[in-house]
């Protein structure tokens, strides 16, 4: 790869507060005219793709035998959904194991099956590609994805030479995925992931708790627009941590909405922000179900509904916050923590 310019990690990130990325609200006329009643799609950036605008999170598939698996696949695409996502992290393989046989019989034309990859470097990528592949039993992956990038490091070791990003471009010549994007913990990561590549999609916790307390996801939503990147939304549900000494009635690390009600209005709020294609529920079939009913009866969310998750928000702790200030201050080069990073690479 020639080498090119990476990214400004610390710059910029205040600027693109300033943008104030908010939900585009229409008038309760407007909303209660929207059509509904069947899952709508959307334009998955540039990559040519339409997809449903709520996604099936594979990890879920960990709770469940494939019977149950096979089922929710399919139940799931015959209302209307046609994105499936995975990863190899995912209960050490075997989500993407159960997936592969539970989408047997489905029409491969007619859905889009993203995976990732945690590996930062050419080889371990590669070969978590092709054992995912070989998992899910299809010859192509319409999207592969960066997963879980936290630290700038992560960034530059994946979009450096020798980095996961060479087994990416190279996998793209040969058919074997067809975009590439990935997905982010931190602001800091997805800042540097966005200005160091053109990535098709960037898959960030997008949620109404998180964007409300304290603003996160906003310099990702401006960046991302101005990058032409598609946003996944994962926890579009989530309700916020668990409080303390509070009864854990999922046994899961963070709090997620569960009436039907609230998760139609978390979507409609999700669904309403500048660029947002798609949200993931929690890894729960349940959830997931019920996800996809707020699919089905989506419309553009109000002044009214955003109103009511900003009260919903109060008090709720966020699950994030802990990684994001891991790296708050953090900077490959600690002789020179506010100055630009000017490493070069294609």
């Amino acid at each position: 790869m020639k080498r090119r310019s990476f990214l400004k990690v610390m710059g910029g990130v205040a600027g693109a507060a300033a943008l104030g990325v908010r939900p585009e609200l229409v008038s309760e006329a407007e909303a209660a005219s929207a059509k509904t009643g069947e899952m709508p799609k959307r334009a998955l950036g540039r990559t040519g793709f339409k997809v449903s605008v709520v996604g099936f999170s594979g990890l879920g598939l960990m709770h469940y035998d494939q019977e149950r698996c096979t089922a929710e696949v399919h139940k799931a695409f015959e209302k209307g959904l046609n994105y499936y996502d995975v990863a190899p992290a995912y209960d050490k393989g075997n989500c993407e194991i159960k997936m592969g046989i539970a989408l047997q019989g489905l029409d491969r034309s007619r859905y889009i099956l993203a995976c990732k990859s945690k590996m930062r470097d050419k080889d371990g990528c590669r070969e978590e590609l092709e054992r995912s592949l070989q998992r899910l039993k299809t010859d192509y992956f319409d999207l592969y994805q960066m997963h879980h990038l936290v630290k700038p490091e992560d960034v530059k070791t994946s979009l450096s030479p020798g980095g996961a990003l060479e087994t990416m471009l190279q996998a793209k010549k040969e058919g074997k995925i067809r975009a590439i994007g990935f997905s982010a913990h931190t602001t800091k990561a997805a800042l540097a992931a966005l200005r160091g590549f053109a990535f098709d999609t960037v898959m960030f916790p997008i949620n109404y708790v998180e964007y409300y307390t304290r603003g996160f996801g906003k310099e990702v939503l401006a960046l991302a627009k101005e990058k032409g990147a598609a946003v996944l939304s994962i926890k579009t549900i989530n309700s916020g941590a668990w409080p303390k000494g509070a009864e854990r009635t999922r046994k899961w690390w963070y709090r997620s909405l569960e009436q039907q009600d609230d998760i139609n209005l978390a979507y409609r709020w999700t669904l309403s922000l500048p660029g947002v294609v798609a949200g993931f529920p929690p890894s729960w079939m349940d959830l997931q179900e019920k996800a996809i009913e707020a699919g089905i009866a989506w419309r553009p969310a109000t002044e009214a509904d955003a109103k009511k998750l900003e009260e919903m928000a109060k008090d709720c702790g966020s699950i994030f916050k802990r990684e994001e200030d891991l790296v708050a201050f953090h900077s490959p080069y600690p002789h020179h923590p506010h100055e630009c990073c000017e490493s070069e690479w294609a």
